[in-house]
């Protein structure tokens, strides 16, 4: 009998219509693949970037969008957003040493999207895409989480007195 791996790399893409249900459909379909590949620790992280990065893609393009789940060596998922907007945002506009985001005005109405990003994820950044051999032009938004300790059932000793 053939068996697979729970470790192997794997990927998953969702295309995604211009839909304010989006970020929604997003959210269950990656909190579904995660608990799936047994990577449930990763989920509450994964939902958060994840939605961050799709409801951008709404609000800021007028196409449709891909969400890609892909694990990767060593544990680690990484999520990526294609739109068909090619503006980079800040802070995904930078090298890597320079990107030091400020959170948005605590009365402002939005901005703190790519900020939460940058906080949560252990790696990020974005690249503009040209034409293509299949006319997909945009840009693409990604970050990725480090594998996390799952907590030991066995660590809690109990003491009686």
């Amino acid at each position: 009998m053939d068996t697979v791996s729970p470790h192997a790399p794997w990927s998953y893409l969702l295309q995604i219509p211009h839909n304010p249900r989006a970020p929604r459909v997003a959210r269950m379909t990656l909190r579904a693949v995660l608990a799936g590949h047994g990577m449930d620790e990763l989920a509450d992280t994964a939902e958060l970037v994840a939605c961050e990065l799709v409801t951008n893609a709404y609000r800021h393009s007028d196409g449709p969008a891909t969400l890609r789940l892909r694990r990767m060596e060593e544990g680690w998922l990484r999520i990526s957003v294609w739109d068909t907007n090619p503006h980079i945002p800040a802070p995904f506009d930078r090298p890597p040493g320079m990107r030091q985001p400020a959170p948005a005005p605590s009365d402002a109405d939005s901005g703190r999207g790519l900020w939460l990003v940058h906080t949560y994820a252990d790696n990020w950044g974005g690249y503009p895409l040209g034409d293509d051999l299949f006319g997909r032009n945009g840009k693409l938004l990604w970050c990725e989480l480090a594998p996390r300790a799952q907590p030991s059932l066995t660590s809690c000793a109990s003491t009686t007195a």
